[in-house]
């Protein structure tokens, strides 16, 4: 029985040292061929350097005119998450506190929306906030807060029904009305499901190329990964600036992860499970 259950750990050992293996492989390839030269990459692209060069990256970070596209980021990102957890979070309680057929069909809808393929309402909603002259950062924004509410409301729902509703009586004893209960009593109380939602869509929003590449048409507005699109010319590729400016721009948001990482999971149970 004891191998038995040492041939078993052993064997999950194994398979997840060979999973963890070939998630990091685009990494390790990404990272050792953006200190080659162009010709070097096409020499070799999976061995390491014969000599390597750190001249791709100031080159790539002119390129990138990175102060503007990081700011261009850091505003689209930033500012979809704050209305997210602002907005989903206050209907999140009402629906964990007001329970009826009303809200429980409102939960349903969210949901389901988690289950709709963005590529179907694509053109529809860009057609829509191009008429009403509502693209680049500000409309952007608004999309990724309705394209983010979904999992933000499941999330917080879960986790808002494993709070008692005594201290929401508590409070309204003590003088609170009903938005000061959810600020000052329930908002804090949810500090791991919130830097859960953060993470999610900050992965999400900082790295996404498709819908920015169809909502923003100003030059000045790009964001990174659409600035990196520029590496990708008609006829050549700079595959070695092009290489790193991709770890230029997965450096802030591998630090937000590795900086929040110890919340995710219990954010992730306390809006799945309880």
């Amino acid at each position: 029985m004891r191998n038995k259950e040492r041939m078993h750990k052993y064997m999950m050992v194994f398979i997840g040292t060979v999973i963890s293996l070939l998630w990091i492989y685009p990494f390790y390839l990404v990272l050792v061929n953006s200190i080659k030269t162009k010709a070097g990459i096409f020499e070799s692209t999976l061995s390491l350097p014969s000599e390597p060069t750190m001249e791709n990256y100031p080159t790539a970070f002119e390129e990138l005119d990175f102060t503007l596209t990081f700011f261009n980021s850091v505003v689209i990102t930033g500012g979809s998450i704050f209305l997210i957890v602002v907005f989903t979070s206050m209907a999140a309680y009402a629906l964990s506190r007001r329970p009826s057929k009303t809200s429980s069909l409102i939960y349903f809808l969210f949901a389901i929306c988690m289950l709709i393929p963005f590529q179907s309402i694509m053109i529809p909603l860009v057609s829509i906030f191009g008429a009403i002259d509502m693209l680049n950062r500000t409309g952007l924004s608004i999309m990724y807060l309705g394209l983010g509410s979904s999992l933000a409301v499941f999330l917080y729902v879960g986790a808002m029904k494993s709070i008692p509703k005594a201290l929401d009586e508590a409070a309204i004893i003590d003088g609170c009305n009903r938005f000061q209960v959810y600020w000052r009593i329930i908002l804090p109380m949810l500090k791991s499901t919130t830097v859960t939602v953060i993470v999610l869509n900050a992965i999400w929003f900082w790295n996404d190329y498709l819908l920015p590449s169809i909502v923003i048409n100003k030059e000045g507005m790009y964001t990174i990964p659409l600035r990196t699109f520029y590496f990708f010319g008609e006829y050549s590729t700079q595959w070695h600036l092009a290489l790193a400016a991709l770890v230029i721009a997965m450096i802030p948001i591998i630090a937000l992860y590795m900086f929040l990482q110890k919340y995710i999971i219990d954010g992730i149970s306390d809006g799945a499970v309880k």
